[in-house]
């Protein structure tokens, strides 16, 4: 086994790492506090090459391997959490699925823009009365004639609803067989008639994000913006968070390194009885826990990056991945804030954003309950 990093991915972490503590530090709690999304961040980010870093150089990305883009959203994920999220979202839900199951058409068409930092894409899937049971979804999608007429609702999407968030791929019920939904996928573009992006506010966590409700009122679009084939949605939705919770897991892993380096230097710094704070067992062991879990989750999250690249499946380790990152973001953040005392509760130091950031995480793309179920199924329960 070879635990070694590219030339080229060392240096991905390098520059990444730079930017993140260069541009986004600097302004990240006036952002959170604001609820603000930044079109700055998002330009510099596209300008970075860290959109589509995936996708082959002919649609306008990096050519690069899920490893490269994996680190990259670890790095941001190790200074803020909003804008990480705006990464992973727009790469894996909605780049992604565009790749893996559009025409070339589509593709040429939509991917080169989303590849810039100048657009957005969202996937729509959520819905008020569908989360952890997808199949829920009661977003339709009728064929009449030459075009789709889609009505219903999404909730909680990830750059849903900014100005530069062209459109959404939508899951929605395309017909019935043998009692069973058929669902299938099909590209929403913004200033459709009808198509209604709203910005949710009032979050506890990603405050810097944008986050949407979408409504569509019998919009109309042309039969061409299908996705994938009739009845494909299903597999194209589990494909695509099968990639995501790799995404997903890379946030948890640079949210418990930011909150552990965190914690590690105001250990170092704050003396009490007369000596630094980390002198004392109870807080070195704290800190060696912290250290220990996330070497081991850094180790599953790059093996199951390393299984995609090379064929090989993987879904089951991206939900392990997505479990165990997301659940120590939380045993790490928690035990930053108890390092830090009642500084840790004060919005000018900023484990307490790491710490309300890393909530979402257990929820997000799969709650830890739906992951354990998946987990199970892979191992034979």
């Amino acid at each position: 086994m070879n635990f070694e990093l590219t030339e080229e991915q060392n240096l991905i972490r390098e520059t990444v790492r730079d930017f993140a503590e260069r541009e986004i530090q600097p302004v990240a709690k006036d952002l959170d506090e604001n609820a603000e999304f930044s079109y700055d961040l998002t330009k510099k980010i596209g300008e970075l090459g860290l959109f589509g870093m995936n996708l082959p150089e002919k649609y306008g990305g990096q050519g690069l391997d899920t490893l490269s883009y994996i680190i990259a959203v670890e790095e941001i994920a190790r200074v803020d959490g909003s804008q990480a999220a705006t990464l992973a979202a727009h790469n894996s839900l909605g780049i992604s699925p565009l790749f893996e199951f559009g025409s070339e058409e589509q593709k040429m068409q939509y991917l080169p823009q989303l590849c810039t930092g100048d657009a957005l894409w969202s996937f729509g899937l959520t819905e008020p009365g569908a989360g952890s049971d997808s199949r829920g979804t009661k977003t339709t999608a009728v064929l009449e004639g030459k075009e789709w007429v889609i009505n219903g609702s999404k909730i909680f999407i990830t750059n849903g609803s900014a100005s530069i968030s062209k459109g959404c791929t939508v899951q929605a019920v395309t017909g019935e067989e043998n009692g069973k939904k058929i669902f299938s996928t099909i590209l929403m573009e913004a200033g459709t008639p009808g198509f209604r992006q709203m910005t949710m506010h009032g979050k506890m966590m990603w405050r810097a994000s944008d986050t949407a409700e979408l409504y569509f009122d019998d919009c109309r679009v042309p039969k061409e913006n299908l996705l994938g084939g009739v009845g494909q949605g299903s597999k194209i939705m589990l494909q695509t968070l099968d990639g995501g919770r790799l995404s997903i897991a890379a946030m948890g892993l640079g949210c418990a390194q930011g909150a552990y380096e965190l914690a590690l230097a105001y250990s170092q710094e704050r003396k009490q009885f007369g000596r630094p704070i980390s002198k004392f067992q109870i807080n070195a062991f704290k800190l060696a826990d912290m250290a220990l879990k996330i070497e081991l989750a850094r180790n599953l999250l790059y093996k199951a990056c390393w299984l995609k690249d090379s064929k090989k499946p993987y879904a089951k380790e991206a939900a392990m991945s997505k479990l165990y990152c997301s659940e120590i973001a939380k045993e790490v953040a928690d035990e930053a804030v108890q390092i830090h005392g009642g500084y840790g509760l004060m919005k000018d130091y900023d484990v307490e954003r790491f710490y309300r950031d890393q909530r979402l995480l257990q929820i997000g793309e799969g709650t830890s309950e739906i992951q354990r179920l998946v987990i199970s199924r892979y191992i034979g329960c």
